[in-house]
């Protein structure tokens, strides 16, 4: 089948292999006689899924021991009340506003915590630039710091995790990497909670990775559903209450599809960063040696996964988007809050899917220029 290039921000594009393994798999998973769907969350063959999903992913991002790996429901946008509800003690908490998805997080977090505090932020350049770390007024006792290290709307990431210890705070680090997980490595010691929704780069909508560091288990307010609570999901293996099995079954096939991939002497996540590298770039570079598009994120934050661009001449905008979609080049309008372009191109998206956006890109100047 000859597909589009689907550059959607999420729910986004999964891999074509995947998506046929579990076409073949729909109704007789390895000769069982039922689907995933149909499968007890207890039973022998979905406990085979799930451990093997989590052993994957253990290996995938090298994620140390003393983690916890949980599946969870309710999306990156619920991890911003169960954050709080599980690491905020009631205290203060510390929030680094860097675009759309940290705003929200931070006023959610405000319903749990004594106080939500705003320690830096990059409105000021419309969400443009990332305050530099040496300049975020860090609160003393925080039981926390937020960031999310890759907005999806704004297109801006952090290329390093800031190390918490050497700005002179003792609070854990939680990042939401929900648009950027598995498409790069993640430094562990500087993280206490990593969460994310797996819509953009692990599989369908309605699973949701925490990876939780053992010490920062037990630690929730009374008032935190015990479905939500890091500790019973631990203890539980993720079986508390019924998981997203069939979540988790994508998933699983989405790491194996990681696992297979090579970029010279590289694979899994190390091959991907190297080609999300060359795809971002490719990319970047179309926009920047152009007069007719522009991207307004400071080069040192823009994302590799999200790259929002605009048309000089707006009024050309629905005429771009026409012919993109008539060139098998989808979803490429950009978030209504911010308006223009939006190139996805997450792990699922081949060089071949960036290289077919650029080459439209510079046909449609060329008429209109």
């Amino acid at each position: 089948m000859n597909r589009p290039y689907n550059f959607s921000a999420g729910p986004a594009a999964i891999p074509a292999e995947v998506l046929e393994q579990a076409a073949a798999e729909m109704l007789n998973w390895h000769g069982s006689g039922m689907g995933v769907m149909e499968m007890s969350h207890r039973g022998k063959e979905f406990l085979s899924i799930y451990e093997q999903a989590e052993s994957d992913l253990r290996e995938l991002l090298a994620i140390p021991a003393h983690f916890k790996i949980l599946f969870m429901q309710g999306g990156g946008l619920a991890e911003n009340a169960i954050v709080p509800l599980n690491l905020s003690r009631a205290g203060t908490v510390d929030f680094v506003v860097t675009g759309s998805w940290s705003q929200k997080s931070q006023k959610e977090a405000a319903k749990y915590a004594a106080e939500s505090r705003i320690v830096a932020s990059g409105q000021d350049s419309g969400f443009t630039t990332l305050p530099a770390p040496e300049t975020w007024q860090l609160s003393k006792g925080a039981s926390y710091v937020h960031l999310c290290s890759n907005e999806t709307i704004h297109g801006v990431e952090f290329q390093e995790l800031p190390d918490l210890a050497a700005l002179g705070s003792d609070a854990p680090l939680v990042i939401d990497f929900s648009s950027h997980v598995a498409s790069r490595s993640v430094d562990w010691s500087k993280v206490g909670v990593a969460f994310g929704g797996a819509q953009k780069n692990l599989g369908p909508a309605g699973l949701t990775l925490v990876v939780v560091r053992e010490d920062l288990l037990g630690h929730a307010l009374p008032t935190c559903p015990s479905a939500f609570d890091y500790r019973i999901v631990a203890e539980n293996q993720s079986m508390y209450n019924t998981p997203p099995t069939w979540g988790i079954y994508m998933a699983g096939l989405t790491f194996q599809w990681l696992k297979r991939q090579r970029e010279g002497s590289l694979s899994g996540v190390a091959a991907m960063e190297q080609r999300n590298i060359t795809k971002a770039r490719l990319l970047y570079e179309a926009i920047d040696q152009s007069q007719f598009y522009v991207n307004k994120v400071a080069v040192n934050c823009r994302s590799r996964m999200n790259i929002p661009f605009f048309l000089r001449d707006e009024s050309r905008n629905e005429a771009f988007l026409t012919g993109a979609k008539e060139r098998g080049l989808l979803q490429l309008k950009g978030h209504k809050s911010v308006g223009g372009m939006r190139a996805s191109i997450y792990n699922a998206m081949p060089i071949e899917g960036v290289q077919a956006l650029v080459a439209y890109m510079r046909e449609f100047e060329l008429k209109h220029a």
